[in-house]
């Protein structure tokens, strides 16, 4: 299957000698939803804005849909729809309108049915004839959205889309993202919220200093960077953790009273059997243990520890 976005080798450099990309490479493939992780500065908006045609890239080449977005931009630019961290639109333009003029720009013809589609969608059909200044935060954000997904685009790029956002608005933005991709629309979005990553994303990228470290898809990313935890609880705590213990790593806790045991739980042999009749072994009494399987945001913060 061809990629709907094909990155080769890409890298941006400043004119005051910034590297904000590093030869990234990446195949996005149709379809899929897509989550770009990284810290503040970590070349994310940069990537987008590259694809997107707002910023020049200094080497390498992308492609959209098999077109190349520097030869061919009106036609890649056409199939692309994006949401951008800020809210800038003008203060008096009325919501329906806002769309309708979005739509023109990219010489699409008038459909009211589909703009009456796209705002019941984002639950915005009430508000169109409302003033832009007169929406919330959270809706004006809906309203950017909108506007991208005016043209009818095959690529949905989503700029950080819920920052500032409330809890149950964003629950309501990420059954958006689902519905669209159901529809055929490939997402990228970036987030600093890794539950946001964790609940919609086929794939999970980590960016930062302009490198692009990992690529996988979320299941199998915690799968291979993944650890699980043993956490035992002992009956009585204890100061140090006994020399027949040493050779499983075990962690001991302030108090006393935990030891914790990191473990690949895809081995086929883990070593809990043999831990557990070791303590025993030593005299130790086990109240009670639960395990504890590492998150994507561990691993995000381990990834980012690791290049820095």
């Amino acid at each position: 299957m061809q990629a709907i976005v094909s990155i080769k080798n890409l890298s941006k450099t400043y004119t005051n000698g910034f590297q904000a990309l590093k030869n990234v490479s990446l195949d996005i493939q149709p379809g899929e939803i897509l989550a770009l992780l990284g810290p503040n500065g970590a070349g994310k908006t940069t990537l987008i804005s590259i694809i997107c045609g707002i910023v020049n890239g200094t080497s390498g080449s992308v492609t959209v849909d098999g077109h190349d977005i520097v030869d061919d931009y009106r036609i890649t630019r056409s199939k692309i729809g994006l949401v951008p961290q800020e809210l800038t639109m003008g203060a008096f333009e009325k919501v329906w309108h806002s769309l309708a003029f979005s739509r023109g720009l990219f010489g699409m013809k008038p459909d009211s049915a589909y703009l009456e589609q796209v705002l019941k969608d984002l639950s915005l059909w009430d508000k169109r004839n409302n003033m832009l200044m007169m929406l919330s935060g959270g809706m004006k954000r809906r309203v950017l959205i909108g506007k991208a997904l005016a043209h009818e685009p095959v690529i949905l790029f989503l700029d950080e889309p819920t920052a500032g956002v409330d809890v149950e608005l964003r629950q309501d933005m990420w059954a958006l993202v689902r519905r669209l991709q159901a529809s055929g629309v490939t997402i990228i979005l970036t987030t600093h919220y890794i539950e946001e990553a964790e609940a919609i994303a086929d794939r999970v990228g980590v960016i930062n200093q302009g490198e692009l470290l990992v690529v996988e898809e979320k299941q199998a990313l915690m799968h291979k960077l993944g650890k699980r935890q043993l956490v035992i609880e002992l009956e009585t705590p204890v100061t140090t953790v006994s020399k027949s213990l040493h050779k499983w790593g075990l962690e001991l806790s302030e108090q006393g009273d935990k030891l914790t045991f990191t473990y690949d739980p895809h081995k086929p042999h883990t070593g809990i059997h043999a831990l557990l009749q070791t303590i025993c072994d030593a005299g130790l009494v086990i109240q009670d243990m639960h395990s504890h399987q590492t998150s994507l945001e561990e691993i995000f913060v381990n990834l980012v520890k690791k290049s820095s």
